[in-house]
């Protein structure tokens, strides 16, 4: 079990290092597309940024302006926040880093899950590498896996759903989850998978590695 402690430790942890990712990139990498359909890179920061702060008044007006959808806000609203530029992006990643910001309503387990998968939504386009601490995916996936709908919708649909008649088993840290179809693969691709991202081919084994493949 994650002690509080441990677990503001680990969000403090990736979100340095999302920022250290950021701060490496040059001019061209910013603009360069994430894993998120609808974001470049400098739109998955600004959402990182921004989300945690964002006030329940302002954000009920975004809501009202998006027809009460909540996937079209957030995605709309990263764009309008990455005008704001680098610097901004990350001075306000660092502030979020240092007083421990989450999104209104959020246990502080959605900031670990956030900083972790955008993490990746950045990194794996652009060909960067880091690999996920042993101790992260158990509370990533539990709070995938736990989050009930409509909530999450935001995170990439029911992680529970999906892995129905499939038995997940991390091949490099102690993780697994389900029944069935034994499927094994790495915590990144473990991590993407839960939320709703498809990790390459090749990276998992197994016999319901088609099945769940094609549930992406």
């Amino acid at each position: 079990m994650t002690t509080t402690q441990t677990l503001s430790d680990l969000v403090r942890d990736e979100r340095t290092a999302f920022i250290d990712t950021l701060e490496q990139l040059d001019a061209e990498q910013w603009l360069a597309r994430s894993l998120c359909t609808q974001w470049r890179v400098v739109d998955v920061a600004a959402h990182l940024a921004w989300a945690p702060v964002l006030g329940p008044v302002a954000g009920a007006a975004a809501m009202l302006r998006h027809g009460f959808s909540m996937n079209r806000m957030i995605a709309d609203s990263a764009v309008q926040w990455s005008r704001r530029g680098r610097v901004a992006i990350l001075d306000q990643l660092r502030r979020n880093r240092d007083t421990e910001a989450t999104p209104i309503g959020m246990p502080l387990v959605a900031a670990l899950s956030d900083a972790v998968v955008h993490g990746l939504d950045v990194r794996r386009p652009l060909g960067l590498t880091r690999p996920i601490p042993a101790a992260v995916l158990a509370p990533v996936a539990d709070f995938s896996l736990r989050t009930p709908w409509p909530m999450n919708t935001v995170v990439g649909g029911s992680a529970k759903r999906r892995l129905q008649g499939v038995h997940l088993v991390a091949s490099d840290v102690d993780w697994s989850y389900g029944d069935g179809a034994e499927v094994h693969a790495p915590a990144e691709a473990i991590a993407l998978l839960l939320h709703g991202r498809s990790p390459r081919a090749d990276e998992l084994s197994g016999p319901g590695s088609a099945l769940l493949l094609a549930r992406l």
